[in-house]
């Protein structure tokens, strides 16, 4: 049973690895506790420190888990439209998350940028690259 649990947790820090790479992120933040969700929260267009306090607000009783699943929601559906997907993903990534996450790592979707905005950086003009 040891062995199964270890294998599927494996999966899923590969998963996280391969999806944060996408998003040009380091991918060996996956692994370690509080910056991977600090780099998650980047991902999904939010400050880093969203997703120190959706962990740690977790403290709080009711009120605490209430904050954090608000807070995670809001981190998901930017995760999921930075990756060109719409509200269903979104609750997909709520409900089934380490299947929405593999789908992420192993799919064939490509980062846009910050909720679904292709950032400067990532866009190519067409028009104003020299022709050969």
């Amino acid at each position: 049973m040891l062995l199964v649990i270890g294998a599927i947790g494996l999966i899923l820090i590969i998963g996280i690895w391969r999806t944060f790479s996408k998003a040009g992120k380091p991918g060996w933040h996956s692994i370690i506790p509080l910056l991977n969700t600090y780099t998650l929260a980047e991902i999904g267009g939010k400050p880093g420190w969203w997703g120190i306090v959706a962990v740690l607000v977790n403290i709080i009783p009711f009120v605490g888990a209430l904050a954090s699943l608000v807070m995670f929601v809001m981190i998901y559906d930017g995760v999921a439209k930075g990756f060109g997907k719409g509200t269903g993903f979104t609750v997909g990534l709520i409900l089934l998350n380490p299947i929405f996450i593999l789908i992420l790592a192993f799919g064939n979707s490509q980062y846009t940028g910050i909720g679904g905005q292709q950032s400067s950086e990532n866009f190519v003009d067409e028009e104003t690259q020299p022709q050969p």
